[in-house]
């Protein structure tokens, strides 16, 4: 079977992550406040750790979705 392209969703969906960790530095890079104990860019990235399983999950969602109609008999 061929590879298919993915959505224009899941892609976008799953470049959320990598966006919020690496373009947005200028806006979080600052030891105060803290978030738990944690200086907050520390506190970012760990959140957005903790995002990037839900947001890749969202992305295979759309993409299975797709795939089940594309199989659904009509």
């Amino acid at each position: 079977m061929p590879a298919k392209r993915p959505l224009l969703r899941s892609v976008i969906v799953g470049l959320i992550p990598f966006t919020a960790m690496c373009f947005s530095v200028p806006l979080w890079d600052r030891a105060e406040p803290t978030f738990f104990g944690l200086p907050f860019n520390l506190a970012w990235l760990l959140g957005w750790m903790v995002l990037t399983p839900v947001c890749m999950s969202v992305a295979y969602r759309i993409e299975a979705a797709r795939d089940r109609e594309e199989r659904a008999p009509k």
